[in-house]
């Protein structure tokens, strides 16, 4: 994946190409762009009438504002971003729709044990997508079986999923606000154990004498990221923490917390300070971020299941940023679609399992007694009746202590409603042959 460099600024204007650009820069002003366009875009449209693609472009640029960042690119240069008008009105929607008190779905916020559900099921889904990005070859399924039952996993693509999923948990169960280098270390080292041809290489940068980590398109094998030289790691993971950890920047600016985490993600990306596990840190981190700074809604979504219905945008709004300047916006404004997307995809889901319970709540509605988790396994069954379920199953999928998964499953059974096998040692329920029938009876 190729994107084109954007014509040098100060190179148009040595040229003497810029004729008119006051007019061209009065133009823009007066009537900005809704959208945030790369020359990559620019270089195909029409410009204002009597200027060029490259005075038009210069004008563009000179009326974004852009403000500076601590961090650097390999030359030293600083990145910088933008907040345009689409900017803000995403960030809207994230502080509307991912914080404080919000109306959600009733099947997540009347129960504890309902919402204990819903996020183990979000961490599952973005540990698989997150993992598949990577190179994971597990299929959904397989995976969810794997987290579930707690088996051990079959191949290195089962144990990226696993150790994407026990990450998770790990940042969420870190109590801390405050993000160290340690504790980014101690994250890839999760992600990592396990998986890698090195082992020694989980849980810590690279060093100068390894080769450095480039990133490459694997269609044609070009160089789409060389990071910084490992020499400059310790420092500039120094100076990440230091970014995460600030209210404001260095100038007192405030710069908004849902830019704070994406811009985090990013860093982590752009420096590739590790052998292997980078997008899955830089993913990690951002979650981390949202949920600490109250942006509690983000752990039942899944970032990496929209990214990965379209990798090529997410590299492209890398390479827009790398090759315009150090601009950031192009990925402030990708990654807060990406959270809009997963946003309403949420929605669309809890509405689908309200209709379900409902449902089934009118199935089952002579049925005195039954609790969540044992209404979401029938609902769950009634649209997968081979789906086969244990003690371990069904506790990791609720959080609870497999003497209540055992309650449940065996008060089911009692109803009729699930048979008994043995699987070894293991006790497993399946649903009776006709669930449907049974339930109306």
């Amino acid at each position: 994946m190729r994107v084109p460099t954007p014509p040098d600024p100060s190179k148009i204007l040595a040229d003497g190409a810029a004729g008119g650009f006051l007019d061209v820069l009065q133009s823009v002003r007066a009537n900005p762009r809704q959208d945030y366009p790369h020359w990559d875009k620019i270089r195909f449209l029409k410009p204002p009438d009597g200027a060029s693609r490259e005075v038009w472009w210069l004008a563009i640029k000179l009326n974004r504002g852009l403000i500076p960042l601590p961090l650097q690119d390999a030359k030293g240069q600083p990145f910088k971003y933008g907040t345009p008008s689409s900017v803000l009105r995403l960030l809207h929607f994230v502080d509307q729709h991912c914080s404080g008190e919000i109306a959600m779905a009733e099947v997540v916020t009347s129960d504890d044990q309902a919402r204990h559900h819903y996020l183990v099921n979000s961490l599952m889904e973005e540990a698989i997508r997150s993992s598949q990005l990577e190179g994971a070859t597990t299929s959904r399924q397989a995976a969810k079986e794997l987290l579930r039952t707690g088996r051990p996993p079959k191949d290195r693509s089962e144990r990226m999923i696993l150790n994407n999923y026990r990450a998770l948990e790990f940042m969420r169960d870190s109590g801390d606000d405050k993000l160290t280098p340690d504790l980014v270390i101690e994250l890839q080292r999760i992600l990592t154990e396990g998986t890698l041809d090195d082992p020694s290489a989980a849980g810590r940068l690279q060093t100068p004498d390894e080769d450095r980590v480039a990133v490459w398109d694997k269609r044609d094998n070009s160089l789409l990221h060389m990071p910084p030289p490992a020499d400059q790691l310790p420092k500039r993971l120094q100076a990440m923490c230091d970014f995460a950890n600030q209210a404001d920047d260095e100038r007192g600016r405030f710069i908004h917390p849902v830019i704070r985490a994406i811009l985090l993600h990013f860093w982590l990306a752009y420096d590739h300070p590790f052998l292997d596990g980078n997008g899955r840190t830089a993913r990690a981190l951002f979650y981390w971020y949202m949920r600490t700074r109250g942006y509690w809604l983000t752990e039942y979504l899944s970032v990496s299941r929209i990214i990965h219905e379209g990798p090529a945008k997410y590299a492209k709004a890398f390479l827009y940023t790398e090759t315009d300047d150090g601009d950031t916006t192009y990925f402030l404004l990708y990654h807060l679609t990406v959270i809009k997307r997963a946003v309403e995809t949420l929605h669309d889901y809890l509405q689908r399992k309200v209709k379900e319970l409902q449902d089934l709540e009118r199935l089952i509605q002579n049925e005195d007694g039954l609790n969540h988790r044992q209404l979401a396994l029938l609902s769950d069954a009634t649209r997968h009746p081979s789906h086969v379920y244990t003690y371990r199953s069904h506790s990791t999928s609720h959080r609870v202590t497999e003497e209540t998964a055992r309650a449940d499953l065996v008060g089911l059974r009692k109803r009729g409603l699930l048979q008994q096998r043995k699987m070894g040692r293991k006790h497993a329920f399946v649903a009776v042959a006709d669930l449907s029938t049974a339930l109306k009876g």
